[in-house]
């Protein structure tokens, strides 16, 4: 059966999949518009096994409420250039949409919610795969209930992106509180919800770099027991100078208002993950001499 432009152009549309593997597809199934579609499936699938071991580590953060809920996603893929395609940033916005309409527990859960017609996320994502040539991983979401309070998000770009949930606040309040979590990067809200493992990391090399000093033990202790009190204001969030007013702290402001922050979460796109480290030239090159 001969092979037309129209008949590519459908299937093209219909996947997304690119135009010479349209035609090639075509050709093998003798213009049988539905195994080709099969067909396609079938190697996007493939390609995504394939593809599931390369570092992703570039991406977007997407926030997500309604009134009584908000949700916050990483998603990650292989380059920035990805990171700034349509395809790419609606996937992204359905899954986030998902994840707050659906309220799943965990990664798995999520990849077997629905995702439009017939899908689930985990099938959307393959089929993004495959289409785009670069390893997709949905790496991490929260969802914040308002339950009484109100939950706002922040957005810094796409790259950063911060969720947290008050009582007795307000819509404005809670965008400033985020905004401030964005720059400031605490570690958790209270000195009570820090670490132990953290503060006595810190702690250890606090010592060593005290007891450098030659000083007597009764000095080494009161800097030890200055410099964690100095880290436990610096990184909580409640202890840090606010951003929009460096001469109150964040928890001044809080009484001030009446206000108090029940949960946070902030995240940075690829922030633990390797990077991947691209030879341009030796890549063209590569897909060139192929």
């Amino acid at each position: 059966m001969a092979i037309t432009a129209s008949m590519v152009k459908e299937l093209r549309e219909r996947t997304g999949a690119g135009m010479m593997e349209c035609k090639k597809v075509l050709t093998q199934t003798d213009g049988d518009m539905e195994a080709a579609i099969e067909e396609l499936r079938i190697k996007g699938a493939a390609a995504a096994e394939k593809k599931a071991g390369r570092i992703a580590a570039e991406g977007v953060i997407v926030a997500t409420s309604s009134t009584d809920a908000g949700a916050l996603v990483e998603i990650n893929c292989e380059t920035d250039f990805v990171a700034k395609d349509d395809s790419f940033k609606t996937f992204c916005s359905n899954v986030s949409e998902a994840v707050l309409s659906g309220n799943p527990t965990d990664n798995q859960a999520l990849a077997e919610t629905a995702l439009g017609a017939g899908g689930t996320v985990e099938t959307a994502r393959q089929e993004l795969i495959a289409k785009i040539g670069e390893n997709i991983s949905v790496r991490r979401f929260i969802r914040f209930d308002a339950e009484g309070g109100n939950v706002s998000s922040y957005l810094h770009g796409n790259r950063i992106g911060v969720m947290v949930k008050m009582e007795n606040g307000n819509d404005e309040l809670g965008r400033d509180i985020a905004m401030h979590i964005a720059a400031s990067s605490p570690l958790c809200v209270s000195e009570e919800e820090m670490d132990q493992e953290v503060l006595a990391r810190e702690k250890d090399i606090f010592i060593a770099q005290a007891k450098e000093s030659g000083k007597p033990d009764d000095i080494i202790e009161k800097m030890i027991g200055g410099r964690i009190k100095k880290f436990l204001k610096e990184n909580t969030l409640l202890g840090q100078p606010f951003v929009k007013n460096p001469d109150q702290t964040v928890a001044q402001l809080l009484n001030e208002t009446g206000a108090s922050v029940a949960q946070m979460v902030r995240y940075e796109v690829g922030e633990g993950l390797e990077k991947r480290e691209d030879d341009f030239v030796a890549e063209v090159m590569a897909q060139a001499n192929a």
